[in-house]
């Protein structure tokens, strides 16, 4: 007879899971991972929680489909907040499974409240989750349907639930419930972001006074990477000549060689002498925690809108009166911006060397760090998620779990390529890229997930890590001397990663100019399992780049 984890398992299947991943311990979840295994769902040993959170994080991004991971209780739920906090702030379907103990284990407990490994995890996870429950024998289908709603429900998120041992290895009989008919998900909750916008956003005005821009700006955000979003952005910026321009997350939306992309968008000063230039800023799944955290410096009318509205602009918006090689002119002078001289190899050219051998066959994902300015700005990307980057939570140790989910997906015959899976048949055909993912990540942010290397030598998976190694969190470090502060804290000191990479089995090798780094990403996207290259970077151009895209 099947248990209740078979029931979870089935509906996970149903919802488009693809992979479970975690850190399993030895209460409830051993009965999820074997439901899982029998059932074909494969779990994926990580070396941390988060790792899973973050793996399973970008597979619900490039799916459109939830992301699933497992904790034991206790130190495991704990570990995991900080992948959970970054599915809550990148707006990504997750479903947390954590182990539990169940009301058997502590009844007949003199203590109230402390039992060994004993936290309130509900309570832990609540300022990071949208939903949390604890599974019951008799209410487990209806548990698990409601969790799948509400992490797809916009905006989406992750929600948790606690599953005592006892619950899930019990047997069930008769058919599968029908699910929680009493959760309707709302079209869209009122988030940090509506409120803001409301004292700067406009209803959309009306075909009279819509005519009267004539310099209208489009800026797409993480929630225009749908298909039907994509299809209708492309469309009239092409029939009303709009440059658009697109946050990190969005990067795709516009291809990056589309005349009318006009760079990225973060609230930044890079961007100004475009958006200085508009008379209307039309905001297409722009959500607040995509920009950096101050005033907006911009006074033209902000109106947003959804991919239907976009459709509707056409008729009712002139064809503009844009300068779009003008456009591309100021668009080459922000990636000029972030081409700071140095006397070594410089991080810009460790992007543009890379991509020029990996950009057209490869993902990318980028972790948290000043190498993302030249990495944001500088690596091309032609479709919605061909770049994986964590910008709502910027958290370090992202770029690495992150290829892990992407290359496992990639190996996946039944996966097309970088658009949402299942979702392709309103908008352009997906590409599918060559089975390498690279990953472009700073020598703190690598430290963070190190053990992640044995999951991906474990999994044999083709990722190229590429390490921007300069010895210093170089962001903070930028920062510091802006504040005319001591040096202090910064300094990482000298880690080998080239033999680190070996310990794990994987392949390695070093490069300190441009001809020994582009001969090692030769040899590196020849080599069928992971690759690691560590670059000896210069890091003094990192003030100059800060300067030019932040302000």
């Amino acid at each position: 007879m099947p248990r209740v984890a078979d029931r979870v398992v089935e509906q996970l299947v149903a919802a488009g899971v693809r992979y479970l991943f975690g850190v399993p311990g030895g209460g409830g979840n051993l009965d999820l991972v074997d439901a899982a295994r029998r059932a074909g769902l494969r779990f994926v040993l990580t070396a941390t929680e988060t790792g899973g959170a973050l793996a399973a994080i970008a597979q619900a991004e490039l799916t459109g489909c939830p992301g699933a991971c497992l904790t034991t209780l206790g130190p495991g739920v704990s570990s995991v907040v900080n992948g959970v906090a970054c599915a809550r702030l990148e707006r990504a379907p997750l479903i947390v499974f954590t182990d539990a103990y169940g009301s058997a284990t502590l009844r007949g407990s003199p203590y109230d409240t402390c039992v060994h490994q004993r936290l309130d995890h509900r309570a832990l996870l609540a300022p990071v989750t949208t939903w949390s429950t604890m599974l019951s024998p008799d209410g487990a289908d209806a548990a698990i349907a409601e969790a799948i709603a509400r992490a797809m429900a916009a905006p989406r998120g992750p929600v948790h639930i606690d599953c005592p041992g006892e619950v899930l290895s019990r047997t069930v009989e008769g058919r599968r419930a029908e699910g929680a008919r009493g959760f309707q998900p709302s079209v869209r909750g009122v988030t940090d972001t509506d409120r803001s916008a409301e004292s700067l956003a406009l209803r959309i005005p009306g075909a009279r006074q819509l005519s009267a821009f004539r310099m209208p700006l489009f800026i797409a955000g993480m929630g225009a990477r749908d298909a039907a979003s994509v299809v209708a952005i492309r469309e009239l910026c092409a029939t009303l000549r709009i440059p658009a321009m697109v946050t990190y997350k969005a990067k795709g939306v516009v291809p990056d060689d589309d005349p009318h992309f006009a760079g990225v968008f973060t609230n930044g000063a890079i961007e100004r002498p475009i958006v200085d230039q508009a008379d209307l800023i039309v905001a297409v799944g722009l959500d607040e925690v995509e920009l950096l955290p101050r005033p907006w410096p911009y006074t033209p009318p902000l109106v947003r809108v959804s991919a239907r509205e976009v459709a509707a602009l056409e008729s009712k918006l002139p064809h503009t009166s844009w300068d779009l090689a003008s456009v591309q002119r100021s668009v080459a002078r922000q990636r000029e911006a972030v081409c700071a001289p140095t006397d070594g190899l410089a991080p810009h050219r460790v992007v543009q060397i890379v991509a020029e051998r990996a950009a057209t066959r490869a993902r990318v994902t980028v972790d948290a760090g000043a190498h993302m300015f030249p990495a944001t700005l500088l690596w091309p990307v032609s479709e919605p998620n061909g770049m994986l980057i964590s910008n709502g939570l910027s958290t370090m140790g992202f770029a690495l779990p992150a290829a892990i989910g992407a290359a496992l997906l990639q190996r996946d015959s039944a996966y097309g390529g970088p658009a949402q899976a299942g979702r392709h048949e309103d908008g352009p055909a997906p590409r599918r890229h060559d089975s390498h993912v690279v990953a472009l990540t700073g020598d703190g942010g690598l430290l963070m997930c190190a053990g992640e290397l044995s999951t991906a030598a474990r999994e044999r998976l083709p990722i190229v890590i590429v390490v921007f190694n300069d010895a210093s969190l170089s962001l903070i470090d930028v920062k510091q001397r802006q504040r005319r502060l001591e040096e202090s804290g910064v300094s990482i000191g000298s880690v080998d990663w080239r033999g680190v990479a070996e310990s794990f089995g994987i392949t390695a090798c070093s490069a300190r100019t441009e001809a020994e780094l582009a001969d090692a990403i030769d040899r590196a996207l020849g080599h069928r399992g992971p690759a690691l290259v560590d670059a000896h970077i210069d890091p003094s151009g990192y003030g100059a780049m800060l300067k030019a895209v932040r302000g």
